[in-house]
């Protein structure tokens, strides 16, 4: 009998990445996508899936992790698989407090999703050990680092081209890059959260 799934997944490449390698196996078949965690629960009611894997941020609407909650109170037997971006050890404590049964980051090898799933499916929870976080910092460029540290220091974008010699419209694709690999909406909700939970060093000068 085939694992019924959805994926809840607001980047489209990601979306339908995650579908063709998960449609491939023999076992398992994705009857329901959508970019919006706020969308799951209906999804649940009309297609009846046996598993969800939800991202934590989705662009509009509550969070995965909230999301999730709603889902278990409603469907105790439908097991759920949270999936982040970002290396940030409180969604990690929400998720096991929300009784969420696996937890996962985005780059993960499509082999290991694989067996998160099934191993979900059997009833054995999956989650990151503290070393299994890779550094905040690896995930971005050298410049998209600096740009972070800008946003963190309220430039404006005008002013963050020029001090780094692009365009804004080339800035832009480096704003956009940064938000792809964070999973946030916003670059500055970005900056703000990068530099609350100490992920990105900021000197003092202007």
């Amino acid at each position: 009998m085939k694992i019924k799934m959805v994926i809840v997944e607001d980047q489209t490449l990601l979306r339908d990445s995650l579908r063709q390698v998960i449609s491939r196996q023999d076992d398992i078949e994705v009857v329901g996508v959508t970019d919006e965690a706020a969308q799951a629960p209906d999804l649940c009611r009309r297609l009846k899936p046996d598993l969800v894997l939800m991202d934590v941020v989705t662009k509009t609407g509550p969070n995965g992790i909230s999301v999730s909650t709603l889902i278990r109170r409603e469907f105790p037997a439908i097991k759920i698989v949270i999936m982040t971006g970002l290396p940030e050890i409180t969604f990690v404590d929400a998720a096991r407090k929300a009784g969420i049964h696996s937890f996962v980051y985005k780059d993960i090898a499509p082999e290991h999703l694989l067996s998160v799933i099934q191993n979900t499916m059997q009833g054995h929870g999956v989650y990151p050990g503290p070393g299994d976080q890779s550094r905040f910092t690896d995930q971005f460029t050298e410049k998209e680092i600096e740009i972070i540290r800008m946003v963190i220091k309220g430039k404006a974008r005008e002013d963050m081209a020029k001090e780094l010699g692009i365009s804004e419209r080339y800035l832009g694709q480096h704003i956009t890059s940064i938000l792809d690999k964070s999973g946030f909406d916003n670059i500055l909700k970005f900056a703000v959260y990068a530099s609350g939970q100490g992920l990105i060093v900021v000197d003092n000068n202007p």
